[in-house]
């Protein structure tokens, strides 16, 4: 079974209401229709409302019991939202009718209706940026207490037979914290480790990343992954991990047999710490476009409740593997 296959398993499993913000999009409703079909979670499609009962028309299906349609514009539930986004954010001096307003916005709407119990979780990202994608949800959903900041990650399949110890990599931060301090990098590096397990039920081995191997060049680069380390290493004693290693020396044992002997992780990180945005973006896509890998993201962490990040070039099945996510991430 494939790495999302599984996923896709594990969440029906479990099935969540999920709002996507974007039903007009053909890809979402084709996405949406499959994971439906899956049994992966109920649906509600966010748009216009003619729009969206048209590319469901398109696709042979229709609203049901499990798959809903709300326009923004007219639905019944806009006051409540409304009202709810205006108690929220009235010490931001927002008014009654900008409320309003905003909840005419797809992406407020879908994230208001998490807040409001009304969903478990959304998605967007087809269409919006992530910048928009992301300020809907840190705006609505908010933080989750005990997360130090909301980071993302990438889940990252590798191609079949490439690797006979791991199917699956996640690299973070690839798509939010521009330039992590020692703190902030430790505490993506947690909240990464935590959501591979999550998803993946596979015990993390986290490698922080770095252009240099156990001191084989000095730098303030390298110092701040040297002390993001010792603060994990401090507040997450049992988990696996090491650093500063370049990725070679994470994932390749006999290349960290010969750069790092001691190593914990032996070359065999399946958690991609990377010291910036700069590195993790480039990283990830690399290791999609010329490397083969199937990904998915930007996944957010540290929010109080889900709401995910699609990439505006995704497939339909893109759209389904996010659901499922998407679901998994929902407490229980």
């Amino acid at each position: 079974m494939s790495v999302f296959a599984a996923l896709r398993a594990r969440a029906a499993e479990r099935p969540a209401h999920i709002v996507l913000s974007e039903g007009q999009d053909a890809r979402i409703v084709a996405g949406a229709l499959a994971a439906r079909a899956e049994g992966l979670a109920r649906i509600t499609l966010l748009g216009p409302q003619a729009e969206v009962l048209a590319r469901l028309a398109e696709a042979g299906a229709s609203p049901d019991n499990d798959l809903r349609v709300e326009d923004p514009a007219t639905s019944a539930l806009a006051p409540q939202l409304a009202e709810g986004f205006f108690e929220l954010r009235r010490h931001k001096g927002i008014r009654r009718d900008f409320a309003t307003q905003t909840m005419r916005e797809p992406l407020f709407f879908a994230a208001m209706m998490v807040r409001a119990g009304l969903a478990d979780g959304t998605l967007g990202g087809a269409v919006a940026t992530t910048a928009e994608t992301v300020r809907a949800a840190l705006q609505v959903i908010g933080k989750a207490p005990e997360a130090p900041l909301v980071s993302s990650f990438f889940l990252m399949a590798l191609p079949e037979g490439r690797d006979a110890q791991r199917d699956a990599l996640t690299f973070g931060d690839c798509g939010l914290v521009i330039e992590p301090d020692a703190a902030e990098l430790a505490a993506i590096a947690a909240a990464s480790a935590a959501s591979h397990r999550q998803l993946l039920g596979v015990a993390p081995k986290v490698a922080l990343l770095s252009f240099s191997t156990r001191g084989s060049a000095r730098h303030a680069r390298v110092e701040k992954v040297t002390e993001a380390l010792s603060r994990l290493r401090a507040e997450h004693p049992d988990l696996a991990v090491d650093g500063e290693l370049q990725f070679d020396a994470a994932f390749v044992p006999a290349v960290a047999a010969a750069k790092a002997p001691d190593s914990p992780l032996e070359g065999g990180a399946n958690v991609m710490i990377f010291p910036d945005l700069d590195a993790g973006n480039i990283g990830y896509k690399i290791a999609q476009r010329l490397g083969g890998c199937q990904a998915i993201g930007p996944i957010l962490q540290g929010l109080a409740q889900p709401a995910n990040d699609l990439s505006r070039g995704c497939t339909a099945e893109d759209v389904t593997n996010m659901i499922a996510v998407t679901v998994l991430q929902v407490a229980r």
